[in-house]
């Protein structure tokens, strides 16, 4: 089931496609040369969107959750990634440790680390759930849909390390964004590898940070393809601490959502786009609960300063992402799709359409209500099809994906280097 892509045989994007076939040897090189200088994150997803005339990531996620979502035919691929992954960071690797996040009641999010557990037990470790909830005060066992079930054990902190009762790992792998903080139970531990690093939650991360180091990347991409860099990379702004609610910050979001409506526009003229542009505002660190607005018109901004002032519960300040939207014109069964990639160390394994039977082109779809349907990877992203008509092969824009998100997975590399507490400062 692969939704029927509306841009198949049409635009811009096609030529984008020929283009990056074409480039297939110079783009893997370049790939291979900077994985040389640079380390991907662990594991990533990334929420791409094609617009017909261009092909964005507008969200990359680093401790990514819906691996129950990828098809048995894309298990040998993870399970391959998760042992070169290993490899490099701890070959005599033996036990590892998942951390989901707390509060994980979902039977889906609890799928999810089932789906990671039997992956790295495949790729030959001993592995077991830790919880760091404190809720969680004995093992605990939950039935799941599938008839699988999943345990829950309590996280005990040693004088340097952490485990679980009779399983000392020597790697631990986070699952949980930390976007409450970071829990004192696992600073400064000894001789465990922690992964992904402390600074990649959202008490460190910030958006504005990784688009402005995928802006670089993609730059460079760009050139090697000899294209405009705008076609791959969604613009931006940001504002400092906006509060909707009270009316603090409105005219830095203003003056910001204004000007970057007026740089796509010129964009949209330049290619002869007759689409009516947008931005969407959220908060620069993923974790407050403002949402994902879409403003059409600066004048949008009044009226969802009024609502959010109506309602009874403030949402606090937070610096704010004004992204250029990027429309999507892909469907499942005539309800609006997105793809979204899954990597794990620099290797893309599979992926899945996010759909949304009650969204509109220009939305979020990422909202209670979305369905995910998986991608075809059974026929692999990194085996094209050359000489077969751009839009006509679904390997082809596959690996068109696979592109874009491993594109993010390096910003996200050079992003996670930048914001590194314990990286050396050279004069």
């Amino acid at each position: 089931m692969v939704p029927h892509l509306v841009t198949a045989l049409t635009g811009p994007i096609n030529e984008l496609e020929q283009r990056v076939l074409d480039s297939m040897p110079a783009i893997e090189r370049w790939f291979r040369l900077e994985w040389m200088e640079h380390t991907p994150p662990f594991y990533s997803s990334v929420d791409v969107r094609n617009a017909g005339f261009k092909l964005a990531p507008v969200d990359t996620n680093l401790f990514p959750g819906g691996w129950n979502n990828l098809t048995p035919p894309m298990l040998p691929l993870a399970v391959q990634a998760a042992m070169a992954a290993i490899e490099k960071i701890c070959p005599e690797a033996r036990n590892l440790l998942l951390i989901p996040e707390n509060k994980a009641s979902s039977t889906f999010y609890l799928s999810n680390m089932a789906q990671l557990q039997r992956i790295f037990h495949m790729a030959g470790l001993n592995v077991r759930i830790g919880s760091i909830d404190p809720a969680i005060k004995k093992s605990t066992t939950i039935e799941l849909p599938n008839g699988e079930s999943i345990t829950l054990e309590p996280v005990i902190r040693g004088k340097r390390r952490i485990g679980i009762k009779d399983f000392d790992p020597c790697t631990i792998l986070l699952n949980n964004d930390l976007s409450a903080g970071v829990p004192g139970i696992l600073e400064e531990l000894h001789e465990q590898y922690l992964l992904p690093p402390l600074h990649a939650g959202w008490a460190t991360r910030r958006k504005s940070k990784h688009f402005k180091c995928y802006e670089e990347v993609a730059k460079r991409l760009g050139k090697l393809l000899g294209v405009d860099p705008w076609l791959i990379n969604p613009m931006f702004e940001k504002c400092g601490e906006v509060n909707l609610s009270e009316g603090v910050g409105m005219d830095c979001l203003s003056s910001n959502v204004d000007a970057l409506l007026t740089k796509i526009r010129r964009k949209y003229k330049e290619y002869g786009i007759k689409e009516k542009p947008f931005v969407v505002v959220k908060a620069d660190n993923g974790s407050h609960g403002m949402g994902i607005v879409t403003v059409r018109d600066v004048k949008d901004l009044a009226a969802l300063a009024e609502r959010a002032q109506s309602q009874s519960t403030s949402a606090p300040a937070c610096d704010i992402l004004v992204q250029e939207g990027v429309l999507t014109k892909e469907r499942m069964n005539d309800a609006v799709a997105e793809p979204v990639v899954y990597m794990m160390d620099r290797y893309v394994v599979g992926g899945f359409y996010r759909i949304h039977a009650d969204r509109g082109i220009d939305e979020n779809l990422n909202a209670p209500g979305s369905s995910y349907v998986p991608l075809a990877f059974e026929q692999s992203t990194h085996l094209p099809q050359p000489g077969v008509k751009p839009g006509a092969s679904v390997p082809n824009r596959f690996y068109m994906y696979g592109v874009v998100g491993r594109l993010a997975m390096l910003a996200a590399s050079y992003e996670l280097e930048a914001t590194d507490p314990d990286a050396e400062v050279y004069d």
